[in-house]
């Protein structure tokens, strides 16, 4: 049974109607209706307030557990623990273990730092071959996990839906080469969450056999983007660029090759992990190469909105209607929600109906970003929240 299903269960056990629980809770009708529909589910400390108002238990809202697998905490300070556990993300797995679900005190630069969301499976998934910066992301973000490569992006995101990873680091943009293709079809097709971002300094490395030297290479090999990055440079050391399908895997290539003539550019990693000698460091022509990663899970993990400011990622198909897209954008307008990202793309199902990729500031348990939200759902036909997470450090930087 899903969380919307259950809360439409608890609901009719309370004897209350859509309307009395949502004067509860001091939510409008059309949210509990959206909770109950599966668009949307409620924060932690809703989800508390909601399993006092219907005499249910937050664990069971969540997970279907009742209070024989997890015993209801007792007396004033047992249940004071219980509820600063629900607002923290810890929740019994009924084997009398906590699991931490998110950390909201961490001061990693790139990365709202999160710990995995289950103990037991400390594996994150990224796509391409070990050295690759989607692997470089994964060490530097959440050291105390073990890499997972796949071959593709949806092999990543698969590897978490099947239990085989806890999380996924999927890059979504680059700052040099915009939003990472198919990226925007998948987010939305996939039963994963966003729980975190990650914002990653791409540094190109020219790496080569050992015993070669700048003067003996006389080709560099990488992917299209990472050798367009470092043209300036390359045309002055005489290197010619040969494409390759990715950059680790020409590292890889290289090392297998073993030519003093022929080098890979990629990250620091990668010559780590094939054991190649680092000719020159940072040879991208520009500074302030960045990707940007997002965490997937598959729990959906909210942060307190208390602890500091959030982004909501949501995908929304515009209803066929005059000034459509005009009309949608009002409800933020008028409730002050800023938008940080919004991208058109088309569905390859229906060429006639353009969807949308929407970041906004601000948690769905703020009333601005609910009425906003409200008023978005009348001129759209479909609309799904991918995820609430703590906004990066690194968007405030300024270097």
């Amino acid at each position: 049974m899903t969380v919307a299903k259950r809360i439409l269960q608890a609901r009719r056990a309370a004897g209350l109607s859509q309307a009395a629980l949502a004067a509860r809770l001091d939510v409008s009708h059309s949210t509990v209706n959206r909770w109950e529909q599966g668009h949307r589910e409620p924060s932690r400390d809703v989800l508390m307030a909601l399993a006092s108002a219907t005499g249910t238990s937050v664990e069971w809202l969540l997970l279907g557990q009742t209070v024989i697998d997890s015993p209801a905490p007792q007396g004033a300070a047992g249940r004071a623990g219980f509820a600063n556990n629900v607002r923290e993300g810890r929740f019994s797995g009924g084997t009398g273990s906590s699991q931490t679900y998110f950390n909201t005190d961490s001061d990693y630069g790139g990365t709202a730092m999160i710990s995995n969301p289950a103990e037991d499976n400390p594996v994150i998934a990224y796509q391409g071959v070990p050295g690759a910066y989607s692997h470089l992301a994964c060490r530097e973000a959440f050291p105390h996990m073990e890499p997972l490569s796949c071959p593709s992006f949806e092999d990543a995101f698969l590897a978490v839906e099947e239990g085989r990873a806890g999380l996924a680091m999927i890059p979504i943009e680059n700052s040099l080469g915009g939003r990472v293709a198919d990226i925007h079809h998948l987010l939305p097709e996939s039963n994963l969450y966003i729980v975190a971002e990650h914002f990653q300094p791409v540094h190109h490395h020219l790496l080569a056999p050992k015993g070669a030297t700048l003067e003996t290479v006389k080709e560099a090999r990488s992917h299209t983007q990472a050798l367009a990055q470092c043209r300036e440079t390359l045309r002055e050391l005489g290197i010619k660029p040969v494409k390759e399908a990715d950059t680790a895997g020409a590292a890889k290539l290289v090392a297998e090759l073993g030519d003093p003539t022929v080098a890979a550019v990629a990250s620091s990693l990668a010559g780590e992990t094939y054991g190649l000698e680092n000719l020159r460091g940072r040879i991208e022509d520009k500074i302030g190469n960045v990707t940007r990663f997002v965490v997937m899970s598959r729990t959906r993990i909210e942060p307190d909105p208390r602890s500091g400011p959030c982004v909501t990622s949501l995908v929304f198909t515009l209803r066929s209607v005059p000034a459509g897209l005009y009309k949608a954008m009002g409800g933020f307008a008028t409730n002050g929600v800023n938008f940080v990202k919004l991208e058109s793309y088309i569905s390859v199902a229906d060429y006639s109906t353009a969807q949308f990729y929407a970041e906004i500031e601000g948690h769905p348990a703020d009333k601005a970003v609910d009425r906003a939200l409200e008023e978005l759902q009348y001129f759209t036909s479909k609309m799904k929240l991918l995820g609430t997470y703590r906004m990066s450090p690194f968007r405030n930087r300024h270097e």
